[in-house]
């Protein structure tokens, strides 16, 4: 049952927007040069619950297998902490032999590509229940070892040329996820310590997009927390309505005025929807109104357009009907996003205004600002489901941030290609978000990468009907000196709720496939461990 108005006393009773838990395994790609004996890598188990002083029981396993694309387990941890806000560190060396049974527990595992997946439960068989599961890759290599043929892009960084011949694009590399004053962000780095108390911090939008575009960035989306203008994290009922609809409209203002005094950068402006607790939040990107639930002491709606807080499948009809577009955030793979109970559960309307889906973000509450954050999460199992239940969704990397480091916590970007404006002309929203609903993204770890994926000439994001053999080329450059190790392109059916197989771990594959609908995307990593995924191409084959 969801209630449309909350009473203070209720809101006192709610989960803090970030006591959630967080999870995940920090591993080095490839062992130290020379580790050639045990140990031969070392993992860290990372584990956090923030929730004003209260513990939590955290199960977690960690399995290691391979080597893929078909590698069986090889080693499996397992333990339970107790864990709070200040989060716990659990280190795991392996030596790079197996864990089968007594007779090969000496012999080492072969060279190859290993998958780490870490399943992380607190408060099992209670309704508080939460979990995480997290996926990343190592690579054993004890030799030189054989690096994949990736075609490289002719081109530089900034510019592609039009694979049609007519049109140009340009690679813009954004973060299109953070938060500031305005909500619960914007703290400064020597006192920020996770989410602040809303519209309390120092820094607002303004200071995002300098502080990003002197970092390098193109664009940067402050998205703030669509329930916090009313300056709380519950429900103020003393709050006034006018002044929460009038922040966001500022907020709108700041971005615009912004963008118009600085052509080469992008400042855009939007809201954080929903909530994490049997929830999931939602990034929307160019609406113009304040959508929320909340109500004040009399009966205010503390918005503009009134959104049922957890009716994803309205939200969606909404956001489809206005035209605007939207972003999965962080999103799990199970308990989010619920549509008639299903997670992630598919709609026409939902299909149509989600555009991205988050596969790779840094700790939203890092406050490194040297890009080296070692904190990351996974969203590729989540991404996916999204693909197999039927949306056309292209991967895109944020950071989430929540202390003033706007894109400086790491190198990740979500790329977004941009039919180039004429000579002298600046990028502008609308050529952006043209481009993000044609889903022609990649979501890179490293700010220095390029990937492009196509499928018989036509450019991820597209949806086409096929005849014949199909031919999937990966082209890939980074300008700072990185090298492809590892490639894998991957396949599944839209619609079909079955499982993403690797199809090829080759950049070029030429094949035809059984007749009806697929999709197939690139994921490239580089010999330093950092992951660019590629959008989908969405292939419906023709008898």
């Amino acid at each position: 049952m969801l209630l449309l108005t909350w009473s203070n006393t209720a809101a006192a009773h709610e989960p803090k927007e970030h006591s959630e838990l967080d999870a995940t395994v920090v591993a080095h790609f490839r062992a130290a040069a020379g580790a050639r004996t045990s140990p031969a890598h070392t993992f860290i188990v990372w584990l956090a619950y923030p929730d004003e002083g209260r513990t939590h029981a955290v199960r977690w396993t960690l399995t290691l297998s391979g080597p893929f694309p078909q590698g069986a387990m090889q080693r499996r941890w397992s333990g339970t902490q107790e864990v709070g806000a200040g989060g716990q560190n659990v280190t795991l060396p392996w030596d790079g032999r197996a864990d089968a049974d007594a007779r090969e527990r000496r012999a080492r595992v072969p060279d190859g590509l290993y998958q780490l997946r870490l399943l992380a439960v607190a408060d099992a068989g209670t309704p508080q229940q939460t979990q995480v599961e997290q996926q990343w890759h190592i690579q054993l290599l004890r030799g030189r070892g054989t690096a994949p043929r990736v075609p490289a892009f002719q081109a530089a960084q900034q510019q592609l040329p039009g694979l049609d011949g007519q049109v140009d694009y340009r690679i813009v590399y954004a973060n299109l996820h953070s938060q500031t004053r305005h909500s619960d962000g914007g703290a400064a780095l020597d006192a920020c310590h996770g989410a602040q108390a809303p519209q309390t911090a120092p820094y607002g939008p303004i200071d995002a997009y300098q502080y990003a575009q002197q970092h390098g960035l193109d664009a940067l989306l402050t998205s703030e927390h669509n329930h916090m203008y009313d300056g709380s994290d519950g429900t103020n009922g003393a709050a006034t309505a006018a002044e929460a609809t009038a922040l966001y409209q500022t907020g709108l203002a700041e971005a615009a005025a912004y963008t118009a005094a600085h052509p080469g950068f992008l400042a855009l402006y939007g809201m954080e929807w929903g909530v994490i607790n049997k929830g999931g939040h939602l990034n929307i990107f160019n609406s113009e109104q304040l959508l929320g639930w909340e109500r004040n002491a009399g009966g205010e709606l503390l918005a503009d357009v009134e959104t049922p807080k957890g009716d994803y499948a309205g939200l969606y009809a909404l956001t489809r009907e206005r035209g605007w577009i939207a972003q999965f955030n962080h999103p799990a793979y199970a308990g989010q996003f619920l549509v008639n109970g299903q997670p992630l559960g598919y709609t026409p309307d939902g299909d149509a205004a989600m555009v991205l889906c988050e596969v790779m973000n840094t700790s939203a509450f890092s406050s490194n600002d040297q890009e080296s954050e070692t904190r990351r999460s996974n969203y590729e199992a989540a991404c996916n489901r999204a693909l197999a239940a039927g949306y056309h969704v292209a991967f895109s990397s944020n950071q989430d941030n929540h202390c003033a480091n706007w894109g400086a916590s790491y190198g990740n970007r979500t790329a977004v290609l941009v039919a180039s404006p004429a000579a002298g002309m600046p990028l502008t929203r609308d050529s952006f978000l043209e481009a993000l609903r044609a889903r022609r993204v990649f979501a890179t770890m490293d700010k220095h990468a390029q990937l492009l994926f196509t499928a018989n000439g036509k450019l991820m994001g597209e949806r086409f009907d096929n005849h014949g053999p199909l031919h999937l080329a990966t082209h890939f450059s980074n300008s700072a000196g990185r090298q492809a190790a590892a490639i894998a392109i991957l396949h599944g059916v839209p619609g079909g709720n079955g499982s993403v197989t690797q199809l090829s771990d080759q950049a070029d594959i030429t094949f035809t496939p059984a007749p009806g609908p697929h999709f197939y995307y690139a994921r490239l990593t580089q010999d330093d461990g950092n992951i660019i995924w590629s959008a989908p191409v969405w292939v419906n084959q023709l008898p």
